[in-house]
């Protein structure tokens, strides 16, 4: 396997993390903290693949378009309509969230983990007809950009990708624009740190809390319809192995930053990547030495946690983490006098 491949690997491998990241990371930095993605993600994943495997026939030319592949963005219509129904799920299953610690000011830790039981038996019960049923997904193809694609390493890494992940460049972009040079960006923010305050100027801070976590949902969404449809190609129980939770550490990481969320989300695709060129042997002075599968399974999350240790340590002793970091009123809810 070329260097250029496997790196390529790391950022397709990446993006599933990357982009439900930044919605948590919208959702948090209202105040509502929402640990059902680890649900979402998987119900999406489920849902979105039986939809897709569901939707093969469906050509561009039966909506008026005839390319000469059949193929528009690298992809068949059934892959956007996997994708669609799986952000639709992610919203559905946030909704639920919503209405539970925004409306009714239940605890959002405890409604986060109840979603993740719920949005898991829900994979269950989506999946069940698309098991074993991969041939019937179309592949979705690289796309080069032009000019781009040239630059050396760079050109074949991160500018010949699928779309999917280059929509995450530029939801990293959109998400950092909103929140950090906007108007209703600075909204969001205030409801995260200052409920009552954003209240007091007239913000209806319950609205732009469900619009966050709505979105966060949707993020989550997509990020399981892109793992089981575009990355994985096929549906199978637990395919997710509770990276959702991952999530919420790389939110940490990442200082309820999109920018930085990239960083965060790279490190845990790194390892993923890697633990599989490991498994056949670490070459050391000259011997291969086996390392066992249960320690290369765990390697990401290790690594991830090691380094969410290093990086709060040298956040502890910085000025840093005085500029951007957890909102003073996460999972607080605003109760309106």
């Amino acid at each position: 396997m070329s260097e250029y491949l496997i790196y390529s690997s790391i950022v397709v491998a990446s993006t599933f993390l990357l982009i439900p990241t930044l919605g948590e990371i919208f959702s948090e930095r209202s105040g509502v903290l929402n640990l059902g993605i680890e649900g979402m993600v998987i119900a999406s994943a489920a849902g979105s693949f039986l939809i897709a495997i569901n939707t093969t026939t469906t050509k561009w030319s039966s909506i008026g378009l005839s390319p000469d592949d059949n193929k528009i963005l690298g992809a068949e219509p059934n892959v956007f309509i996997g994708l669609f129904a799986g952000i639709v799920i992610g919203m559905i299953i946030a909704s639920i969230h919503a209405i539970l610690t925004i409306t009714f000011n239940r605890n959002q830790i405890v409604s986060g983990i109840g979603l993740t039981f719920f949005g898991t038996g829900l994979s269950g019960l989506f999946g069940q007809n698309a098991v074993g049923k991969s041939n019937k997904v179309n592949s979705v193809d690289s796309l080069k950009i032009p000019i781009l694609n040239r630059i050396p390493f760079v050109g074949d890494v991160f500018f010949n990708q699928n779309i999917i992940v280059y929509l995450s460049y530029l939801l990293v972009i959109a998400v950092w624009f909103v929140l950090f040079r906007t108007k209703f960006g600075i909204i969001v923010r205030t409801t995260g740190e200052n409920p009552a305050a954003a209240s007091n100027q007239g913000v209806n801070v319950k609205q732009v809390r469900y619009i966050s976590v709505i979105f966060g949902g949707a993020m989550a969404g997509l990020g399981g319809g892109y793992l089981s449809i575009v990355w994985q190609g096929f549906w199978a129980e637990g395919m997710t192995s509770s990276r959702g939770w991952i999530v919420i550490a790389l939110v940490i990481v990442a200082l309820w930053h999109p920018i930085l969320a990239v960083f965060g989300s790279y490190i845990f695709g790194f390892f993923y990547v890697y633990q599989f060129r490991f498994q056949a042997g670490v070459n050391l002075f000259g011997r291969t030495v086996t390392i066992p599968i249960e320690f290369l399974n765990m390697l990401p999350f290790v690594a991830t946690l090691l380094f969410l240790v290093i990086w709060s340590v040298l956040l502890s002793r910085s000025k840093v983490k005085r500029v951007i970091g957890a909102p003073s009123a996460l999972t607080v809810p605003f109760i309106e006098d």
